[in-house]
């Protein structure tokens, strides 16, 4: 089993490659669609802000190679912008068009929080409110605490939403639609729990 950490230039890849080495599982970094095919899995990360992102997806050559992968099943984990990229579209500075392979918008936290002087950023630990079972959470017990750093969040997502995080209000915490995952958390930044949450992805 072989995963491929989709490098376009925003990410924190050393750390989830560490991770999956940890793991015991074979990570190769890339910017190389031939790397995209040859891999069993897929995972998407990103940091910073979407439009760039996805410029940057574009321009790299693996926008289009991202989602042929996707559409032939392959499994895929979007991580954090990674899983916003993964939306039809984000308000983020303008609209930005995202990758399609699920239904909804990322959009900004602030507007959407009660009056209760919580922070945008949304930094820190919260525990993950599963919804639905799921393969990905074969290791992993609800209410468990995972790493979040994000001003933005996707919505208008329910009918592919597996878990949420209470922030004065459900922030989607991972998604799912066929073999296209995502975690708005950080697993590779979220201890013994987001370790068991790559564990079960690279097993799917």
């Amino acid at each position: 089993m072989s995963v491929a950490i989709i490098d376009y230039g925003v990410g924190n890849l050393f750390s989830l490659a560490s991770s999956l080495r940890y793991l015991g599982v074979e990570a190769k970094v890339t910017a190389a669609a031939a790397d995209l095919q040859a891999a069993d899995r897929l995972i998407l990360p990103g940091v910073g802000a979407f439009g760039d992102a996805a410029a940057k997806l574009r321009e790299s050559g693996l926008f289009e190679a991202v989602r042929q992968q996707a559409a032939a099943g392959k499994p895929l984990l979007g991580i954090c912008l990674g899983m916003q990229l993964l939306f039809t579209k984000s308000l983020e500075y303008g609209e930005h068009a995202g990758l399609g392979l699920i239904d909804g918008t990322v959009e900004a936290l602030q507007p959407d929080l009660p009056p209760a002087g919580l922070k945008v950023p949304h930094i820190g630990w919260n525990s993950l409110r599963i919804l639905r079972d799921d393969p990905l959470f074969r290791y992993f017990k609800d209410g468990e605490y995972v790493y979040y750093v994000h001003s933005y969040y996707a919505k208008n997502c329910a009918a592919d939403t597996l878990a949420v995080s209470d922030y004065g209000l459900p922030v989607t915490g991972v998604v799912r639609r066929g073999s296209v995952w995502g975690t708005q958390f950080h697993p590779e930044k979220s201890g013994a729990a987001g370790l068991r949450l790559l564990k079960a992805f690279a097993e799917i």
